[in-house]
């Protein structure tokens, strides 16, 4: 039995997932985290799966410099096998703990670059993996003149946030400035740690947008599959829903999926699960960024409904230094989805009507829907959603249109609307 060591963790699907999963292979992890009532406070009515630990430590997290002594002396009392988390903002710290106590995982640089999008951007462009034109900085006087070198409309993102935030397309020099005043005004992200004064400028890649799930191990990177991904609520690019698998031409698929183990090669990852965005643009497949982890979303979900294979318990068996058991199995399942309600105005939410028949649906396997009393907040990323749904269904492409139909069929009510100024 091994004795993983879990490092924060997500908060959403991922926080119960990696803990379900370590448990079912017979493994035990120890948690620790700066601060348990971040995990508390997303579930308030429900014991957290991260409760389940066999220890739960606080310590501060985000000074790795402190932290790997600190995490020395843990482990010459407990004993860890492995260190893991779900969280991007802990990845690179979990990255030097494995080196520091002698530990299986990927290295540390290659780790900090890939958790950080203009390192990604720069090695994977000297490696010549196809992506968009891009500049960094901070200066929104040079970031005017380079979106004009480039051509509007440009995308501006932070180099080092998740879930869609800040991300936006602009189409003139105001709005660069607006949107590179409004990244400077978030100088601290949501789990206390200081952020990176540059952003990054990049090309408008045109095009549908797909995911290429992966898992590196011993140098060699296989591809589980391709995942649809539908991204609306422009300027923004908001994730509405995912399908797997993707429904591509067999040669399509492998032209994306090549451009994913190219970009996780240029990093130099091992021992990885990742999550490479692609979008497939009139030139061909190019990079949009590596994520060094399983996907969120509940898209690794997804994946185990219709392959068999776990990518959350992939995770933890490479963090433990096991070659992972890689091969599909029938499932009956030709393609799952899940979709999800982005609410489009500001208010409190009175209630949520459409849904009455979901419990009598063989073919819906999830769903969520907000309480009344509930504030929303217009979405700008991927942090506000009003419910989701899945879906599976016996036939390959069948899932995605079907999980969009019922979440379009939700009707939103709002007790109070509020208008933002």
């Amino acid at each position: 039995m091994g004795h993983l060591l879990m490092i924060e963790s997500w908060v959403g699907s991922m926080s119960t997932l990696l803990p379900q999963a370590i448990r079912e292979r017979g493994d035990r992890f120890s948690f620790l985290t700066r601060d348990l009532q971040h995990y508390l406070r997303a579930a308030p009515n429900t014991g957290h799966p991260l409760l389940g630990a066999a220890n739960i430590v606080a310590a501060e997290t985000n000074d790795e410099v402190a932290l790997l002594p600190w995490v020395r002396r843990l482990h010459d009392a407990l004993e860890f096998d492995g260190v893991v988390s779900s969280c991007d903002y802990y990845l690179p710290t979990v990255a030097a703990v494995a080196a520091e106590l002698g530990l299986p995982g990927a290295s540390r640089e290659a780790m900090a670059a890939a958790c950080d999008k203009a390192r990604t951007r720069r090695i994977c462009g000297a490696a010549g993996v196809p992506g968009p034109e891009f500049t960094l900085g901070s200066d929104p006087a040079d970031l005017v003149e380079a979106a004009e070198r480039i051509g509007y409309p440009v995308v501006v993102k932070p180099v080092d946030l998740c879930g869609g935030m800040f991300v936006r397309r602009v189409h003139t020099a105001d709005e660069l400035r607006a949107a590179v005043a409004e990244i400077a005004g978030f100088p601290v992200n949501a789990r206390g740690q200081s952020r990176a004064a540059q952003v990054l400028v990049e090309e408008c890649l045109n095009g549908p947008e797909f995911s290429v799930e992966t898992v590196t191990f011993g140098g060699e990177t296989a591809v589980i599959g391709i995942t649809d991904k539908q991204v609306i609520g422009a300027p923004f690019f908001i994730e509405a829903g995912h399908m797997f698998p993707a429904a591509l031409e067999p040669d399509l698929a492998t032209r994306i999926g090549d451009v994913a183990c190219a970009a996780i090669a240029a990093l130099g990852l091992d021992n990885t699960v990742a999550h490479t965005e692609i979008k497939l643009t009139a030139s061909g497949p190019r990079l949009v960024e590596v994520n060094p982890r399983p996907a969120g979303n509940r898209v690794t979900e997804l994946v185990r409904r219709v392959t068999g294979i776990d990518l959350a318990a992939v995770c933890a068996d490479l963090a433990l230094g096991r070659e992972p058991e890689l091969s599909a199995r029938p499932t009956g399942v030709g393609s799952a989805a899940i979709a999800f309600l982005v609410p489009q105005e500001s208010g409190v939410l009175d209630g949520i009507t459409g849904a009455q028949d979901w419990p009598l649906d063989p073919r819906i396997v999830d769903y969520d829907i907000a309480m009344p009393g509930k504030r929303v907040e217009a979405a700008h990323n991927n942090n506000g959603y009003l419910a989701h749904v899945m879906v599976v269904d016996e036939k390959r492409g069948a899932a995605g249109d079907y999980a969009r139909t019922l979440i379009d069929s939700l009707r939103v009510g709002y007790d109070r609307v509020e208008v933002s100024r």
